[in-house]
C-alpha cells in the first residue's frame, strides 16, 4: 500500500513539473511575443516621427480631394524664353518647360503664350494640352500608306517629321490627310514609354 502511495506521488510530482514546464514555455513565448509586438510599435512610431513613414489611418468620413480634369497640366518655365500657343513643348535636362529642342521629352502643345522673356526660370507656368488629335505638317508623310500609323517625331516647337534621327517622338500618325499632312494623335506619356522601349530603358 506504500508503495503504490509512493508511486502515485512520484507521478503526480512529475505532472505538476511537467504542468509548470508547460506554464513556463507559455509565459516565455507570450514575452517574447509582447516585446516584439512593442518592439514593432516603438520602431513605427519613431519612423512616423522622421518623416520615414506617414502614419494613416483609414477614412471614416468623407474626404473632399483636388482632382484635375482632362488633358491638361501647367509646367514651369525656363528662364529668359517664350513659348507661343500651338508650340510643341519639351522638357529640358533643368526639368523646365520649354520650346521643344530636338531629343527633348515632350510634354504637350502649348494651349496659350507663356511669355518668361524677363523672367527666371519657373517665374510663370505654361499650360499644355498633354494629349489629343492635331493636323500638322508632317514631312515625309507624302502617301496613303501614312496610315500605317508611323512614329511622328519633332526636330523643335514646330517641325514635325517620320524621321527619328535625334528628334524627340510625340505619338502617331492618326490620319493621313493629304501630301505631308496628316492628323497626329498625340499623347505625352505614351510618347515617353515608347521613346524609353526604343532606347532599350524599357
Amino acid at each position: 500500500m506504500k508503495k503504490h502511495l509512493w508511486v502515485a506521488s512520484i507521478i503526480a510530482i512529475g505532472a505538476m513539473a511537467l504542468s509548470a514546464a508547460a506554464t513556463a514555455k507559455q509565459l516565455v513565448v507570450s514575452a517574447i511575443c509582447d516585446t516584439g509586438t512593442r518592439l514593432s510599435e516603438r520602431l513605427f512610431n519613431y519612423m512616423a516621427s522622421t518623416g520615414l513613414v506617414l502614419a494613416m489611418t483609414t477614412l471614416a468620413a468623407n474626404k473632399a480631394r483636388a482632382y484635375e480634369l482632362g488633358d491638361a497640366q501647367e509646367y514651369p518655365v525656363v528662364a529668359t524664353d517664350i513659348i507661343y500657343e500651338g508650340a510643341a513643348v519639351g522638357e529640358n535636362a533643368a526639368g523646365y518647360a520649354r520650346p521643344l529642342v530636338a531629343g527633348d521629352p515632350f510634354l504637350g502643345f502649348a494651349s496659350r503664350k507663356a511669355d518668361n522673356s524677363a523672367g527666371l526660370a519657373g517665374a510663370i507656368g505654361v499650360e499644355v494640352k498633354r494629349r489629343g488629335q492635331i493636323q500638322l505638317l508632317v514631312a515625309g508623310a507624302t502617301a496613303v500608306t501614312a496610315n500605317d500609323r508611323p512614329l511622328v517625331y519633332a526636330s523643335d516647337d514646330d517641325t514635325f517629321t517620320l524621321t527619328a534621327s535625334t528628334n524627340s517622338i510625340i505619338g502617331r500618325v492618326s490620319r493621313w490627310v493629304s501630301s505631308g499632312v496628316c492628323v497626329v494623335e498625340f499623347d505625352a506619356a505614351l510618347a515617353a514609354a515608347e521613346a524609353a522601349r526604343v532606347a532599350g530603358d524599357v
